[in-house]
């Protein structure tokens, strides 16, 4: 089985009961919110990485106001004609706060919209996993910065 290892910046914006948010569109078109953020390119520093995700999905500048923690998850997934694929993601979970910038959706990259969703709307939007672990680190604050369950 091949592997790969990707390591990933994300933003947790919160502001007046809601969360910035972007909405990813896979390869068969199905679409899912998650955060603002992506995967760090070589050589680039996750804090630099996190500011850059979120100016390009969302049109909006941010500063970063906190480390909340990493998450950790592997998944297989299956190659029709080749091997299966395992990938092993790592995500920084960075809260943020928007300095500027204008909201607007990404052109030409992996999600199509941009959006500020009350956080009581949360629970029942179509989202990806990091969505939640984000939210439970920004609520818990937890010391070793590792989300729970």
């Amino acid at each position: 089985m091949r592997r790969g290892q990707r390591v990933g910046a994300y933003a947790v914006c919160v502001e007046d009961g809601r969360i910035l948010l972007a909405r990813w569109v896979d390869r068969s078109g199905a679409r899912e919110w998650t955060l603002p953020g992506g995967g760090v390119e070589h050589g680039e520093d996750p804090y630099d990485a996190v500011l850059r995700e979120v100016a390009e999905e969302t049109g909006h500048t941010a500063e970063v106001t906190a480390l909340l923690g990493v998450g950790s998850r592997t998944r297989r997934t299956p190659r029709r004609l080749r091997r299966p694929f395992e990938l092993h993601g790592v995500s920084l979970y960075y809260e943020a706060r928007i300095t500027g910038g204008t909201l607007r959706p990404e052109v030409g990259g992996s999600t199509d919209l941009a959006a500020w969703r009350p956080l009581t709307e949360v629970p029942a939007l179509t989202r990806v996993p990091m969505v939640d672990t984000a939210l439970r680190l920004w609520r818990d604050r937890p010391a070793h910065g590792h989300p729970a369950g």
